[in-house]
C-alpha cells in the first residue's frame, strides 16, 4: 500500500498557517477591544497592531480599516449572545424568556466596553462583514419578542427594533455603579403587559 507524503507535507503548513492566521485575528481583536474600550476611536491602527505584536502589514490583512474592526468586535459578541438567545427561547415561560434574554445580553456587554463603543458609535458597523451572526441574533429576538406579545406579556406593538432601543439605552448608561438596571427597570415597568 502507497502512502502520499506530499499532501501529509503540504497540508501541514496549510494548518500551521490557518491556526497562526486565526490567532493574529483574535490578538488584534483583544488588542483593539481593549484599546477602543480606554480610547475611543481616536486609536490609531499602528497602535493596535503594536498591542497585538503584529505588524501594521497583518493587521491590514485581517481588517481594511477601522469600521471592519468594530464589526468584527460586534460580531463575536453577537456569536457569544446567540448562544444565551437559544437558551432563553428554550424557557417555556414567554416573560422569563424575554428578561433572560434582555439581562444576559446586557450584563455579557457590561464589561465589554468595545462592544458599547461599537454599537454606540455615531458610525454604525459594517453589518455586511457579520451578516451571519447578526441574523442568527436577531431572530432569536425577533422569536421571544413574538412569543411575548403573543401570551400577552410584552405591550402589543413592541417589537424586535424596540428591543435594540432599550438595550442601547442600558448601555449608554453603563458608567460602572449598576444604574442601568435602574433605568432597565423602569423602562420594563413601561413595556410590560398587565393584561395577563
Amino acid at each position: 500500500m502507497s502512502v502520499n507524503y506530499s499532501v501529509v507535507i503540504m497540508t501541514a503548513p496549510e494548518r500551521s498557517l490557518r491556526a497562526d492566521a486565526r490567532r493574529n485575528r483574535e490578538s488584534v481583536l483583544d488588542a483593539a477591544g481593549e484599546l477602543f474600550a480606554r480610547r475611543g476611536d481616536n486609536v490609531q491602527m499602528d497602535e493596535i497592531a503594536a498591542r497585538a505584536g503584529l505588524g501594521v502589514g497583518t493587521l491590514y490583512r485581517h481588517f481594511a480599516d477601522k469600521r471592519a474592526l468594530r464589526a468584527a468586535i460586534v460580531g463575536r459578541r453577537f456569536e457569544a449572545v446567540t448562544s444565551l438567545a437559544r437558551a432563553a427561547e428554550e424557557l417555556s415561560d414567554p416573560w422569563a424568556a424575554f428578561e433572560t434574554l434582555l439581562f444576559g445580553y446586557l450584563e455579557s456587554a457590561e464589561p465589554d466596553a468595545a462592544f458599547r463603543f461599537a454599537i454606540l458609535s455615531p458610525e454604525e458597523p459594517s453589518w455586511g462583514d457579520i451578516e451571519a451572526e447578526k441574523n442568527a441574533f436577531a431572530g432569536s429576538v425577533e422569536r421571544i419578542v413574538q412569543r411575548a406579545v403573543d401570551a400577552g406579556v410584552l405591550r402589543a406593538d413592541f417589537r424586535a427594533s424596540d428591543f435594540v432601543l432599550i438595550t442601547r439605552g442600558a448601555m449608554a448608561n453603563m458608567s460602572g455603579n449598576g444604574d442601568w438596571r435602574r433605568h432597565l427597570a423602569l423602562q420594563l415597568e413601561g413595556i410590560r403587559s398587565r393584561a395577563e
